[in-house]
């Protein structure tokens, strides 16, 4: 685990994700989600003085933890914006491209960031605090056919039509802007495990405040854009939303089975990799990690 400043987050198939990206010593590398930096430290250490490494990350508090590395070019921006700024610098192409598409441990445990069910908190989830769209905004004002597409397309939460409903029946004159508002509010329709219920939930919205499948597939294409032949692309997911459209574009190079295949990359391992039991058991927050390696064709 690293430590700095109070970010830290415990890296999730670390030398697994390196590994796949077959690093040169005087390549250009990209760690597209920086967190707590254990990608980018691993990266870094493989690549020689004329090597270089671009990492971004849209939430300024990962940047506390930044090593002091003049081959390290940090950007405070989410990686659907990663080609403009590769241009931007001066790098068209790149030896390898990794993401990490896990929250990470720190904002998890930071009860103000509002991403977990542990702790009382704003009901917030924006993993850049620059953006307008909240949680809390979402529950107040989104209709009953948004929310119930919502839940159910990202928390894939069983009774997704009923909960849409019960929110919009009854959050008019409450202020739901807070996590235990909300735990409270939706106790008379949790279905099953609670706990996993809410995590559902949660998923659900943590997804649309921050665009993140959206911004997923933006990346993925500007991705396969921005190797060179040859070049690497590691991505570790922590659903089974993020790892079809990473496994459909890897595979036919667009998002639906009616358009025509057009392959940019290839499979490097035919499986995902998942962690290890020994991995799991050290931090059982990668048990979902499914990590897919593609090679620019």
């Amino acid at each position: 685990m690293s430590k700095a400043e109070g970010f830290y987050h415990t890296t999730v198939l670390l030398h697994e994700a390196t590994a796949g990206l077959a690093i040169k010593e005087d390549g250009v590398y990209v760690d597209v989600t920086f967190g707590g930096g254990g990608h980018s430290r691993e990266i870094l250490s493989k690549l020689g003085a004329n090597g270089k490494l671009v990492a971004f990350d849209q939430d300024e508090d990962a940047w506390t933890n930044k090593p002091d590395d003049d081959r390290l070019m940090p950007v405070t921006e989410n990686f659907r914006y990663m080609r403009r700024f590769l241009r931007l610098y001066g790098h068209g192409e790149v030896d390898g491209i990794l993401a990490d598409l896990g929250v990470s441990s720190f904002q998890f445990d930071t009860a103000e960031r509002g991403f977990s069910l542990r702790f009382d908190g704003p009901l917030d989830m924006r993993m850049d605090k620059r953006s307008e769209l909240t949680a809390a905004h979402i529950i107040r004002t989104y209709t009953e056919p948004q929310l119930h597409k919502l839940f159910e397309l990202y928390g894939e939460v069983r009774n997704s039509k009923q909960l849409a409903k019960h929110i919009v029946d009854n959050r008019k004159g409450m202020q739901i802007n807070t996590i235990a508002a909300l735990k409270a509010m939706l106790s008379p329709v949790i279905r099953g495990n609670p706990n996993r219920y809410l995590a559902q939930v949660f998923q659900a919205l943590r997804i649309e405040v921050n665009d993140e499948l959206g911004a997923l597939k933006d990346f993925l294409q500007q991705a396969a854009q921005s190797l060179k032949e040859g070049g690497r692309l590691s991505v570790i997911s922590f659903h089974s939303l993020e790892d079809r459209i990473v496994k459909q574009f890897i595979k036919r190079g667009v998002w639906s089975d009616e358009e025509e295949a057009n392959p940019l990359m290839r499979q490097v391992n035919a499986k995902p990799i998942e962690p290890t039991e020994a991995e799991i058991k050290l931090n059982p927050r990668a048990r979902s990690a499914r990590l897919r390696i593609a090679e620019k064709i």
